[in-house]
Parts: structure tokens; sequence; C-alpha cells
């Protein structure tokens, strides 16, 4: 089997959605057939989806159409997992992603839900483990250790956000294989990705990561808006930032390239991460630059526009 992707965190299932659809926009090779998904939601539910055909495209029906996210229940899962490759598996496919909505999922890549030397499935057995009182490290290493020439990989996540993934010796040495994780410690965001067979070998699992813990803890989207114009006055300071009003719109500009304050100039002066300011509070930051004309340290235009929305975050 080619990918598999855990992840705990706030909105958790549409993370590990997002994660594989990003693999399958811009990987090729064992993606795009079957897909096996399973997340438990915060009540404790146990919700799963499979396809054989069409990986994120035909994962979830909502309102009779494909291609769509997970339905809500689903996306805002804390904990998720699935697992993905070519068309046409075993079924069920269910058997591809082990679960128990009281202890957690074990995912993984190649032959995770074969038979090991005890006749249990790889994935199925780390779970038992986990269900009898074993850490999730303890189960997926035994496993492993007890079928350490199986081809196999594992990914095991608890309800609690522990994490943890291996491969044997065997897939350890495949020249085609990737991993990447992100451990978010008790208040962030934990995903973990296993992978085979998918090109480019470098890097894919890094990027379906990054893509799953911005899914799970925004840091470009807007969480509000300020509005800037033509006729705002650019000054040079030590820091970039913006002053807005009341109304959060912009009074001034601060950056720290004083190269834009003299005659016609083309640049971002208000900088990505630009801290804004309403009466001596700092309220965030921007998240976005807009390309801006200035004549004499004054906006012109902004995009082309005589006005344009900022998008911010706050904190930063």
């Amino acid at each position: 089997m080619t990918i598999g992707i855990a992840a705990y965190g706030e909105n958790a299932g549409l993370a590990v959605f997002r994660a594989l659809r990003a693999v399958e926009v811009v990987g090729s090779g064992c993606i795009g057939g079957f897909a096996s998904f399973a997340a438990i939601t915060a009540d404790g539910e146990l919700v799963r989806s499979t396809t054989q055909r069409g990986g994120t495209s035909t994962l979830f029906v909502v309102d009779e159409r494909t291609g769509t996210d997970p339905p809500p229940g689903a996306a805002a899962a804390p904990i998720a997992a699935l697992m993905s490759s070519g068309p046409d598996r075993p079924e069920p496919l269910s058997q591809f992603v082990a679960a128990d909505a009281g202890t957690g999922l074990v995912t993984g890549h190649r032959f995770a839900h074969a038979q090991g030397a005890n006749g249990v499935a790889f994935n199925q057995d780390a779970l038992d483990r986990m269900m009898g009182g074993a850490s999730v490290h303890r189960a997926v290493d035994a496993v492993v250790d007890e079928n350490r020439h199986s081809d196999v990989g594992l990914i095991g996540i608890d309800v609690h956000g522990n994490i943890h993934a291996r491969n044997t010796g065997v897939v350890a040495h495949r020249i085609d294989g990737g991993s990447a994780e992100h451990r978010g410690g008790a208040s962030g965001p934990s995903v973990s990705i296993l992978h085979n067979a998918i090109l480019p070998v470098a890097g894919i699992a890094t990027m379906a990561v990054e893509v799953a813990v911005e899914t799970m803890r925004p840091n470009w989207s807007p969480e509000f808006w300020i509005e800037a114009s033509a006729g705002t006055r650019v000054v040079p300071g030590e820091s970039n930032s913006v002053r807005v009003d009341a109304d959060l719109r912009v009074l001034e500009v601060t950056t720290t390239d004083s190269s834009l304050l003299h005659g016609r100039r083309d640049g971002s002066p208000i900088y990505i991460g630009s801290h804004v300011w309403q009466d001596g509070k700092r309220l965030g930051c921007t998240v976005f630059e807009p390309y801006i004309v200035l004549v004499d340290g004054v906006i012109e235009s902004l995009i082309g526009q005589r006005s344009l929305r900022v998008g911010c975050r706050r904190g930063g």
C-alpha cells in the first residue's frame, strides 16, 4: 500500500483528507485509487468512508456530489487516519485502517493489513495491544520488532493524540520510500505520514504534513480584515506595521524599506507579518501583502485598485 496518514488536532479529518488530495495533485505513481478513511469524532463515534477508485475525488459523497470535502462530522473529528494506493484492493477496505473508538487508529503502508507471525493483521495487532494498555509507541514497536522481515510500516495514534510511526527494516531500506511528521505536543496538532511508490520521492511527505498542519492550525487563513486605500501615507520606521481606526481602515503604514518613499515606486510596504495597531493595542499581523504603487510615500493603488482588504490573523 502506498501511503498512510494519521493526524490529531482540530479538524483532523479534514486535515488527512486535504493532505492526501495534495499528494494526488502533486505526485504520480500508485495513488488516486482506493482510499480507506477512519475518524473518531469529538463525541466518540467512529466514522468510516472508502472508495476503490478515484481517491479523494470519490471518497465522500455529499448531496449526491463526489469530489467534496468530508461531511462536517468527519471533517471536524480530532483524530483521523487513512490509507490509499492504486485501485481495486481486497474488500472490505475497512481492513486497511484498524480502529476502536475508545482507543485509537492504526494505519500504515505496504501490507499493514496482512497477517503477522501471530496470525493477526499487523495493524489490528498493534491496536489490540493499545486496547490492552500498551502505549502507541510500545504497541507499534512490538509488532515491527516481532515481524522485522515483513513488508509493512505502521502508524498508530491514540485518542489522546500520541502518535508513532515505524517501518520494518525491509521497508526502511526501500529506495522509493518517504516519511514526515509533525509533533505538536499537548496543545498542538500532530501528523505522521509513511509512503512508497509515489514520485517525487523526496519532499512529498513533508508537503503533505504542512498541508495537514495548516488545516488544523491555520497560520495563513485570515481571521479579520483591514481596509487599505489609495492616499494613505507610508512612513519610515524600525518595524513594519499598520495603524488602523475603529472600523479597521488603515490610517498609516510604517515600512523598514525607506527606498519606497521617494519618487514612483512599486513594492509591498504592507509587508507580510506587519503588526496591526489600533489605539496603541496590537490586534495581530498581516498574512497577505498586496502589490502597491506609491508616489513620494503615498499609496496610489493596491493591485490596481483604489482600495483593498488585507487579511490578518490575531496574535503573531
